[in-house]
Parts: structure tokens; C-alpha cells; sequence
């Protein structure tokens, strides 16, 4: 607990510029997996706990009662779920994508958030929105090829993932408290937050800034 004190101050202090110029922000979490004892929202939870001062985070319960996209239920009028998916993805400056790796891929709960949130085509609420991707999985690769395959979604649906994306092997041993338990993987986590949060803040300059 101390350690993860001494790391939360230090974190501060690298996200001081964000609290001194009032750009504090909200960021959305959006896990792929709905299991009751998920690691990836574990994951989450530790993500959004690294957020300095002022600033928010939430997770989205909405990607679990979305209805597999079809165009023309869209066209017709969207479901509810989607409705409310893309107003928490308009609302926040940036996003969280958390998802397990299934058979080698990235699960269906966050792939079909993604299709939601790309339409309409070419003009998607996500499109312009900066995007951190992160996953957990009990396997040495860390979900990286359910990371890679999201990094490439989200790219296509307009959306602007970050370079580095970070993976959680080992995940059922991996956290303690609100931190991750490997000391280098939890400054990266850290580090990859306050990336975002720059991210977000350049994202909210005008244009020729």
C-alpha cells in the first residue's frame, strides 16, 4: 500500500500540468467481457484509479445489452443501449478499451462496441477519440493478439489508438489493491494514462494551435 502511495504521488506530479491548466477529463471504460469476476474490468478499475485529481472515469455497462449491429435496425432507429453507448462516448474525452483475448481474438462484447460506436460510416462518435487499449488474459502474451485486432478496429472505425497498448499476462495473480502487483507494469499502465490524457488534451485544442 505504501508503494502504491509513493507511485500515486509521483503520478501527480507528472499530471501536475493537467490540474494547473483546468483540462481535467473524463475518460470511458468499455470492457469486453461481462464475466462477474472479470480481470479486464479489474483492469479497468486500475486504469481509471491512476486518473489524477478532478479528473473522472466510469465504466460503461452498455456494451453487454447491445444486440449484434445490423445496419438496418440502425437506419430504422438505433436500440436504446446504442443510443446511450454513443452519448457516454461523446460525453468523454477519451476511452478505455479493455478486452480479454478469446480463440486469438479480441471478444465479441468490445468488437460489436466498436461497430456501434463506427456508424454512421466515416463519421462514428469515436472518430477523432483518443483510445487506449489494454487487456488481460491468463496466458504470457497478455492478450496481444485481441490487442493488435483492436488497435487495427478502432483505427478503421476513426478512432485514435495509442501507439503502445499494454497487456496483463497471469491475470488471476496480477493485482493487488488498486495497483498491479509487477512494479514496471503498473508505471507502464500509469504512464500509458497520463499518454491519454495528453492525447485528450491535445485533441481539445482548435485546429492550427
Amino acid at each position: 500500500m505504501t508503494i502504491f502511495t509513493a507511485r500515486r504521488a509521483a503520478q501527480r506530479r507528472e499530471l501536475a500540468p493537467f490540474l494547473s491548466t483546468g483540462a481535467l477529463m473524463h475518460v470511458l471504460a468499455i470492457v469486453g467481457s461481462t464475466r462477474a469476476a472479470s480481470t479486464n474490468r479489474r483492469l479497468a478499475e486500475t486504469a481509471l484509479a491512476q486518473l489524477p485529481e478532478g479528473s473522472t472515469g466510469s465504466i460503461s455497462e452498455l456494451p453487454a445489452h447491445l444486440p449484434f449491429y445490423d445496419e438496418d435496425v440502425d437506419s430504422a432507429g438505433a436500440p436504446d443501449a446504442a443510443t446511450r453507448l454513443r452519448a457516454e462516448v461523446g460525453e468523454a474525452d477519451a476511452v478505455l478499451l479493455v478486452t480479454p483475448e478469446y480463440n486469438g481474438g479480441m471478444s465479441a462484447v468490445a468488437k460489436n462496441a466498436i461497430d456501434w460506436l463506427s456508424r454512421p460510416f466515416g463519421d462514428g462518435i469515436i472518430k477523432g477519440k483518443p483510445v487506449l487499449v489494454l487487456g488481460a488474459t491468463m496466458s504470457a502474451r497478455g492478450a496481444q493478439w485481441a490487442r493488435e485486432e483492436a488497435v487495427k478496429s478502432v483505427t478503421i472505425a476513426g478512432g485514435l489508438p495509442l501507439q503502445r497498448h499494454l497487456g496483463v499476462p497471469s491475470a488471476f495473480e496480477a493485482f493487488d489493491e488498486d495497483a498491479l502487483r509487477e512494479p514496471e507494469l503498473h508505471d507502464d499502465l500509469r504512464t500509458l494514462v497520463g499518454d491519454l490524457l495528453t492525447a485528450a488534451a491535445e485533441s481539445r485544442e482548435p485546429a492550427g494551435v
